[in-house]
């Protein structure tokens, strides 16, 4: 499936790589990976999480010895963590699978459990090996294969991704292979492909609501990049026609309010999703909202709120290097900045850690070595409008007029939804370019 696909493209001659806030598209946010647990669960019933959490801290009391009991809970408690972005339930899901761990050292569940903590925290390099234990001891099984891929990828391990891919599309072919393989395309610069593997993801069938929602809310991220704001608004629509509360897709709502200049509706659809669900990522977006729309003391408060929200996370060992990074480099101090890109790039060395290191470069005004750095982020050829954004402002201040206005051309239009302050920053250059 993607072996015949294209690393090397076909009509796009500008091509993409990772989205800007991994948290919405990044491995540890994949409720379909999920392991289920009850009758409810597999039957795709909506059990709320802390019901069931309640459930399995009284069947664990019941039968304390039982290992498997114990990755259920520490599954349901990450499930928490995605409802809530209260990150101390990471720590809870750490004693979890160390207990079922504990108890029975050959539970794969709990190593896959381990992994996917692992990843949710960034610590790539630790899911990976976590994910490959899982497959050694159960070959024939899917999941490992999707912490696999996702740590490849964010490894910068581009090619070992798409043969694992392959191995769990030809094993599995269901949503969780195809949202792989729609990920893998959009690496790649091929964002028609990556919407065409989507929408067979959004027919694959979930198993749960979430998992719908989940899947067209990234349908929906896809078409923003392609500048498709009507489809991605359709797709929103759909995500929360199956759960109203979903917040990822309100925040793409509220994103595209924004890019139509709707301050308003933007800034309350965005401080909402904030109030149910308070991620850097989406505080972020309602900053630069209010600053767009001249609130410059309401942006100022939740710009700090951001490095607070940071701080949590950090505090329960989730690596927030690369967002940092590029939130320093536009918002606070360009020498941190580069600091967070340069450890993001030692432990993670894709193309979104160089992206952002490269641009971390450049607002610290070390435009050789940014230069060096954005060919390393472009070098998947990325169509992502935030890469070609810092791509083309990093040409042009080395002086390629030619570069800079072809790419800041290509990204222009497609910002708006994706990040007001770069929309204004590129139209302000491409006049100065002429």
């Amino acid at each position: 499936m993607l072996a015949t696909r294209t690393r090397r493209r076909t009509s796009i001659a500008l091509a993409t790589a990772a989205v800007l806030a991994l948290i919405n598209r990044g491995p540890a946010a994949d409720p379909v990976d999920a392991i289920g647990g009850s009758p409810a669960a597999d039957a795709g019933i909506a059990e709320p999480t802390e019901e069931r959490i309640v459930r399995l801290q009284d069947a664990i009391r019941a039968e304390p010895d039982v290992a498997s009991g114990y990755s259920l809970l520490g599954e349901a408690y990450l499930q928490r963590a995605r409802e809530t972005a209260d990150a101390s339930y990471y720590d809870r899901a750490e004693r979890s699978f160390a207990a079922a761990a504990a108890r029975d050292p050959n539970d794969v569940s709990a190593t896959l459990g381990q992994a996917t903590l692992a990843l949710a925290r960034h610590d790539f390099a630790g899911g990976l090996a976590l994910g490959e234990e899982a497959a050694r001891a159960e070959p024939a099984l899917a999941r490992p294969l999707t912490v696999i891929a996702d740590a490849q990828i964010e490894l910068g391990r581009y090619e070992a991704a798409e043969r694992t891919i392959d191995r769990l599309a030809a094993i599995k072919p269901t949503l969780a292979a195809y949202t792989r393989v729609s990920y893998l395309r959009e690496l790649n610069g091929d964002l028609d492909g990556a919407v065409q593997a989507m929408r067979f993801a959004t027919t694959a069938g979930a198993g749960t609501v979430e998992g719908s929602a989940y899947v067209e809310t990234l349908l929906g991220n896809l078409e923003v990049q392609r500048g498709n704001d009507g489809a991605a608004a359709q797709a929103y629509d759909r995500a929360l026609a199956l759960d109203p509360d979903y917040a990822p897709a309100r925040a793409g709502l509220a994103r595209l309010d924004a890019a139509a200049g709707r301050w308003e509706e933007a800034i309350r659809g965005l401080r909402d999703v904030v109030t149910r669900l308070p991620l850097p990522e989406y505080t972020l977006s309602l900053a630069e909202t209010e600053q767009a729309a001249g609130q410059a003391a309401a942006a100022q408060r939740d710009l700090a709120l951001v490095e607070a929200q940071a701080k949590l996370l950090a505090s329960s060992g989730v690596n927030t290097d690369v967002e940092i990074a590029r939130f320093e480099a536009d918002h606070g101090d360009a020498r941190r900045a580069v600091e967070l890109g340069r450890a993001a790039w030692r432990s993670a060395p894709s193309v979104t850690s160089a992206d952002a290191l490269s641009w971390a470069l450049l607002r610290a005004g070390e435009l050789g070595e940014a230069t060096r750095f954005s060919a390393r982020a472009m070098a998947l050829g990325s169509d992502n409008p935030i890469f070609l954004f810092h791509a083309g402002m990093i040409a042009r201040a080395a002086g390629d007029e030619g570069k800079a206005r072809s790419l800041l051309g290509d990204a222009a239009p497609r910002l708006p939804a994706l990040s007001p302050p770069y929309a204004a920053e590129a139209r302000r250059a491409l006049e100065e370019l002429g």
